[in-house]
């Protein structure tokens, strides 16, 4: 018999106008004056935390550029960790080899698969073709919605999380997408950043429905919502804790905690 996988604790870092930001996921635009609600802005630079998480091996992270201004950011936080954190926020097959070079361990994609919001395999097995599958994370992010039959699904959003795609998550799609990429990263874009609870039937059918690692993030609060993403998805479905943890001016949960339950709750 096999052991039992837990969940882990995976560290991000946020990037909007060059800075190290927590922000309400929902409160994005696209607009050149983008001026989403934020929960806090560092006054410390980006690889500050690359090095903070480097320091307690906490893998697996994700480093997410919020529109323009943030590659300067990004490429300090890599370079603080070098193949270790992942990179996000406007990668296409133009750039993806460059993130690589730059340090990237492996490329979050999103709205480049959906050009006019329509998925495109073609364009996901180019990637793969250029950086292998195991460099390519999938970014389905998502907002809940009702469909033509009134019965609510999860919408892949792209632009931010301002745009919705043809793309549902269900287990279909995600054993589709799984022959190119090696995990997904699934923000609840309706609850991220509210620091108000997660999306307790996402991550439970997320655990029923990936067939590979899946990061979810959105509303995580305390170190009882590790033990809760646990439970729901059997230990297949890691998350990340954002705006409630302690380094980025939250009080639910410290860096500490989640280093610790990480140690006692190893991935197998």
């Amino acid at each position: 018999m096999n052991p039992r996988r837990s969940t882990q604790f995976r560290p991000c870092i946020d990037l909007h106008s060059g800075l190290v930001k927590q922000i309400v996921g929902g409160t994005l635009t696209t607009t050149a004056t983008d001026t989403p609600a934020t929960n806090f802005t560092s006054n410390l630079p980006a690889a500050h935390y690359a090095s903070l998480y480097r320091q307690h091996s906490l893998h697996g992270g994700h480093v997410i550029m919020l529109g323009p201004g943030n590659k300067d950011a990004a490429r300090d936080a890599l370079a603080a960790w070098p193949d270790a954190l992942q990179i996000g926020g406007g990668i296409s097959l133009d750039n993806a080899q460059e993130w690589i070079d730059a340090g990237a361990s492996k490329v979050i994609v999103t709205s480049w698969l959906f050009p006019d919001a329509k998925f495109d395999e073609q364009r996901l097995n180019a990637l793969v073709e250029q950086v292998g599958k195991d460099r390519v994370v999938v970014d389905l992010s998502c907002r809940k919605r009702a469909n033509a039959n009134g019965e609510w699904e999860w919408v892949v959003a792209m632009d931010k999380w301002t745009r919705l795609t043809d793309m549902s998550i269900n287990k279909d799609s995600l054993t589709m997408l799984a022959q190119y990429c090696c995990e997904f990263l699934i923000h609840a874009a309706d609850v991220e950043g509210l620091c108000q609870g997660i999306d307790e039937e996402l991550v439970k059918a997320l655990g029923e429905w990936t067939p590979i690692p899946c990061t979810y993030a959105g509303g995580g609060r305390t170190l009882a919502d590790l033990e809760l993403v646990d439970r729901l998805s059997d230990g297949k479905v890691d998350l990340t804790i954002g705006s409630a943890l302690d380094i980025f001016g939250g009080k639910g949960v410290t860096l500490a905690e989640c280093v610790e339950w990480n140690k006692s709750h190893p991935r197998f």
